[in-house]
């Protein structure tokens, strides 16, 4: 079994809703949704598409998955995760966009925010005691020699490539897109996110998910409340 420690917004959530309805499952439930019939692209380009999210269910991931050290258990992770949740309070993202990385798209911040930054970083290495070592076969899944020299640094010191300073926040929805279908996606993302696209975003809590064997779809274990935000906080007297 892996662990992963991902943002993603609470079930409820309308764009939790509608994520799940493109991505075609919902990492809370299981409850899988056949893919759109309204889009420009045929539902079957969309499915194939949309198949690498799919699996890991909508989220922004801040620790990548890892399998739990011997000496650790899940209660342990469990509790640590919920006194983190409640030691640390909830901020918004000022606004997040559409964005296209390379081939795929995402819903990405418009702008780099250090808070976001900070907390990530701080979820990374809080959580780091419970990693267990990636094995030389995960190591060379990764493609150290396609990395950056920070890049192959984090991989060795944290697990995953992009942390820290290599860290961009993003909320994947679709695989690698072709560039002659691109254009088209991105109509499609633009009409179908358009109701939280270039508006806020609150980081309010952090989700556990779990990926019971090697290559099974991630569901969502538990999603822990972040703190209310400062600036919601009651003075003491």
């Amino acid at each position: 079994m892996r662990y992963a420690l991902y943002f993603t917004p609470a079930e409820h959530d309308p764009l939790t809703e509608a994520a799940g309805r493109w991505l075609g499952r919902d990492a809370f439930s299981g409850a899988e949704h056949p893919a759109p019939d309204d889009a420009k692209l045929p539902a079957g380009e969309i499915t194939r598409l949309t198949a690498d999210p799919r699996r890991y269910g909508f989220h922004a991931t801040l620790k990548a998955p890892f399998e739990l050290k011997d000496e650790v258990s899940e209660a342990e992770l469990l509790d640590a995760v919920e006194r983190f949740a409640a030691e640390t309070p909830a901020f918004d993202i000022p606004r997040i966009v559409v964005g296209q990385l390379g081939h795929f798209f995402a819903l990405v911040p418009a702008n780099i925010h250090p808070p976001l930054q900070d907390f990530a970083a701080s979820v990374v290495e809080e959580f780091e005691p419970f990693r267990a070592p990636l094995s030389e076969a995960e190591i060379a899944r990764r493609k150290p020699e396609k990395l950056t020299p920070p890049q192959r640094e984090n991989l060795s010191r944290w697990g995953y490539p992009y942390v820290m300073e290599e860290f961009r926040f993003h909320m994947t929805l679709t695989g690698p897109v072709e560039p002659e279908l691109a254009g088209p996606m991105r109509e499609e993302l633009d009409r179908r996110f358009a109701a939280f696209a270039n508006r806020p975003l609150s980081i309010d809590g952090l989700a556990i998910f779990v990926e019971s064997e090697r290559g099974a779809p991630f569901n969502i274990h538990s999603r822990l409340p972040l703190a209310p935000a400062l600036e919601h906080r009651k003075t003491a007297p």
